[in-house]
């Protein structure tokens, strides 16, 4: 419970020791970075089978106008690759010290598997990528059976949540940690019902690609100029009914009584002429 709470801070974290040290391995000052490169992210967070949050991320090493401007001659793969391997095995959050707990250290799991995302073209395919990052974005708890859509309040609310009991243990015990004054910062009892994680499923760097105020520009744009020649908009809307019409009433009660009926000649008839014995026989 405490790694989520702290899962977000080790990331950011790991993304500056990235640059420092992709700036340290060819010679540049930290602070002239931004002036050769840019690096660039989109993560996921995936909650395994465990109730564990697992992160996959896609990392990209762009000029310094973004991704629309060619990376440095120094900025290969292999040299991301490593530099992201180095940082995983280094950074870590140490946790607020507490009698009953003590002082965690906090880092990133052995289960570390870094690749290039390639494709027949000389870079990754858009298509790929963002295949790679839904194919994650859409395994959410309610596949793996973690956490609730909702903020718990209560104790109570912990014991008649519909989880399986790991999970129930889990949300126990970030309850209980939650009322340690050392961790109040980290509003455990707030995020209980995500098993204390407090960030997105989905976060990327600022130049990864699009931004949501773009978003939203593109749209009133197109909300702004949607008028088509001879097109008729209805703008005003109303309730009209639901169910079947006068009409369609009476022919639907017709039918129902007739099928009624058929039943009841054929009850009589069974009983008649011994249908149901044989049919039983």
């Amino acid at each position: 419970m405490l790694w989520h709470a702290h899962a977000s801070k080790l990331w950011d974290r790991f993304v500056i020791d990235v640059r420092r040290r992709l700036a340290s391995s060819v010679g540049l000052v930290q602070s002239h970075f931004a002036r050769h490169a840019r690096l660039s992210f989109a993560r996921v967070a995936e909650y395994q089978k465990r109730a564990a949050v697992h992160v996959h991320a896609v990392v990209r090493l762009d000029g310094p106008s973004g991704p629309d401007d060619e990376p440095p001659v120094w900025g290969t793969p292999e040299l991301l690759i490593d530099a992201v391997r180095a940082s995983a095995r280094r950074v870590l959050v140490r946790t607020p010290y507490n009698p009953a707990v003590g002082e965690l250290e906090l880092r990133w799991g052995a289960q570390l598997d870094v690749r290039p995302l390639r494709a027949k073209s000389n870079g990754p395919d858009d298509d790929a990528v963002a295949a790679y990052v839904a194919k994650y974005v859409t395994k959410g708890a309610s596949e793996t059976g973690a956490g609730l859509d909702h903020p718990l309040t209560t104790w109570t609310d912990i014991t008649t949540a519909s989880v399986s009991t790991h999970v129930r243990t889990l949300m126990r015990a970030c309850w209980r940690l939650g009322g340690l004054p050392e961790y109040e910062p980290l509003r455990l009892r707030a995020w209980t019902h995500t098993l204390g994680y407090r960030g997105h499923i989905l976060t990327k760097s600022r130049a990864y690609s699009t931004t949501y105020a773009a978003l939203r520009a593109e749209r009133a744009h197109h909300m702004g100029h949607d008028h088509v020649p001879g097109a008729v908009t209805e703008r005003q809307w109303r309730y009209a009914g639901s169910g079947h019409t006068p009409g369609a009433a009476l022919i639907a009660a017709g039918v129902a009584e007739d099928i009624a009926t058929n039943r009841e000649i054929t009850k009589s008839l069974a009983a008649e002429w011994g249908w149901l014995g044989a049919a039983s026989a």
